[in-house]
């Protein structure tokens, strides 16, 4: 931040020139952008819900939790965490268990029943919004907490989308998915199950809606193309998914081929090896290039599941599936036209989620890629007045429960300026405190709680969770190893370091304020402040002194 953009962010109205020894520079209270907060695709207060953690206020971190995501249980379990890749205390010991702490506070939620407060009168708007997935079920809530009547028309049976289908019940149990759920059905949000949406303006017009939100995810198998006869069982990982609901028989103890590099891929491969299956993944790039993060190809690899790159599909018959061996060249995968085979009873298709755009080829106005995701504008609406989109249904190939939860959060707003006819403005971002702006002068080290696991070959014998959650101690201690970067958390290095007595307490929670007529610009306290709460800037002609 430069000091002009902190000059011109000073209330310069509440401070009298000081009359102390001429300064060059003054210290200021500032807040910086934590890099979890940075990171976090669902745009969670971390750092503020994890201040409350660390004093036990979990009902209090629960509320600002529910001010971003309603599904603290859900993603303290399926988040992918990029949070935690940010976190400064990386380059200390580890990071802060950011996941397992938000997973306590969502157990604990709906263990306590707590209920979400300050929820908005009503507004008289009406939204359809089309799919009961994380992305779609995000903006309801967000939409019904500013007081509009929001419903829900949803294609599958059940609600949560990829997370009913596409996670197992050893990642996400669904009475923790039907929880969280069902608290936003209480906020009066309605959900219309078993009813696919054909015609998208007709149904706006029928419902009398004002304004429609589409996020119905990437359901949609790409289709493969290779020559193959009906030796093999072959399916795709959605087929597979809505097929072992009533009957797991076609995958029980036997040989099965998974063509896939993605997370949908070794989820369920590790549910075929819980049928007593042998279970091989193939994928045609190299590690680089999988769509899985590390620690998904390790569990499944834990599990005894074998995953061979490098390896494309190009025909099946006689109960034999070919392949060529394949090579990476500029990013991609090309052949090298040497082939192997090898046997297999079942073959599961799970390489390449699609959109199913079909019931928007109607709809005026809206401009959709091969991939069937749509085209929005800077106010996140597609080419028709008053149609929206997000999650899945746009155009990235880093898709995500997480993405689509903050996606869905951004076009409850604006969707609700479209309402209120004006255009939504985003806020300017406060610049991230990166871990070179700390200065550390306590003892930090205190390294991470591992959440306990089921070991593999036990945790192969059921579909129980494999992680568990931690304890109320573990919780608060993995709360308390937070930096608290960026933001002045009282700890009182300023106050105790400046030489001239020129910082004053306000009471906790208030933090503190300058007095210059005693500072001298000396920099101690913003040497002192271990999160960089304090900026040293040239010395303006005026400044307030009170922390923003």
């Amino acid at each position: 931040m430069s000091a002009t953009d902190i000059t011109k962010a000073i209330d310069l109205s509440t401070h009298a020139e000081g009359t102390g020894p001429k300064r060059f520079r003054q210290p200021v209270y500032v807040d910086f952008m934590p890099p979890c907060n940075s990171a976090c695709p669902a745009g969670e207060n971390i750092q503020g819900w994890m201040a409350l953690a660390q004093a036990g206020d979990y009902q209090g971190a629960f509320q600002i939790l529910m001010e971003d995501n309603p599904f603290p249980a859900i993603m303290g379990r399926v988040c992918v965490k990029p949070c935690e890749t940010g976190c400064n205390r990386t380059h200390i010991d580890t990071t802060v268990n950011i996941h397992a702490v938000e997973r306590y506070i969502g157990d604990e939620a709906i263990k306590q029943q707590w209920e979400i407060l300050n929820l908005a009168p009503a507004s008289g708007k009406r939204i359809l919004v089309v799919g009961a997935g994380p992305g779609g079920l995000s903006a309801a809530y967000h939409l019904a907490r500013m007081g509009h009547t929001v419903e829900i028309f949803e294609a599958g049976s059940y609600p949560g989308g990829l997370l009913w289908t596409g996670v197992p019940d050893y990642r996400l149990p669904k009475d923790i998915l039907d929880a969280e759920i069902n608290r936003i059905v209480k906020m009066g949000v309605t959900i219309r199950l078993n009813y696919k949406v054909n015609d998208v303006q007709e149904e706006k017009a029928i419902g009398n809606f004002d304004a429609v939100y589409l996020s119905t995810g990437a359901q949609v198998i790409h289709k493969e193309t290779f020559e193959k006869d009906a030796s093999v069982y072959i399916t795709d990982a959605f087929g597979f998914f809505n097929e072992v609901k009533s009957n797991t028989s076609p995958y029980v103890l036997k040989k099965v081929v998974v063509y896939g590099g993605g997370k949908l891929a070794m989820y369920l491969s590790r549910m075929v090896k819980r049928f007593g299956s042998e279970v091989s993944v193939y994928f045609p790039g190299d590690k680089k290039m999988m769509p899985a993060y590390d620690y998904e190809t390790e569990d499944a690899l834990a599990e005894g599941v074998d995953v061979q790159l490098y390896r494309s599909i190009t025909r099946v018959e006689n109960n034999r599936i070919t392949l060529e061996i394949m090579k990476v060249e500029k990013g991609k995968a090309v052949g090298t036209g040497q082939f192997e085979t090898i046997d297999a009873d079942v073959l599961i298709i799970a390489n390449r989620q699609e959109s199913d755009s079909g019931f928007l080829r109607t709809a005026s106005g809206v401009v959709i890629n091969e991939d069937g995701t749509v085209v929005i504008d800077a106010q996140r609406m597609t080419g028709c007045e008053g149609i929206f989109a997000g999650g899945d249904m746009l155009p990235g190939e880093n898709r995500s429960s997480t993405i689509a939860i903050g996606h869905g959060k951004k076009a409850a707003k604006y969707i609700s300026s479209y309402l209120e006819k004006r255009p939504f403005i985003k806020a300017e971002k406060h610049p991230t405190a990166g871990y070179r702006k700390l200065h550390m002068w306590y003892k930090t080290d205190a390294p991470q709680k591992a959440q306990d696991k089921l070991a593999p070959a036990i945790a192969i014998k059921s579909f129980d969770e494999v992680i568990a959650g931690l304890s109320e101690p573990e919780a608060r201690f993995e709360a308390q190893r937070c930096l608290s970067c960026g933001n002045c958390f009282e700890c009182d290095g300023c106050f105790g370091a400046c030489p001239e007595d020129a910082i004053i307490k306000l009471g906790k929670g208030n933090r503190y304020k300058f007095n210059f007529d005693a500072c001298t610009g000396c920099g101690v306290c913003y040497e002192q402040c271990p999160c960089h709460a304090i900026e040293m800037i040239p010395e303006p002609v005026n400044i307030t002194t009170d922390v923003k």
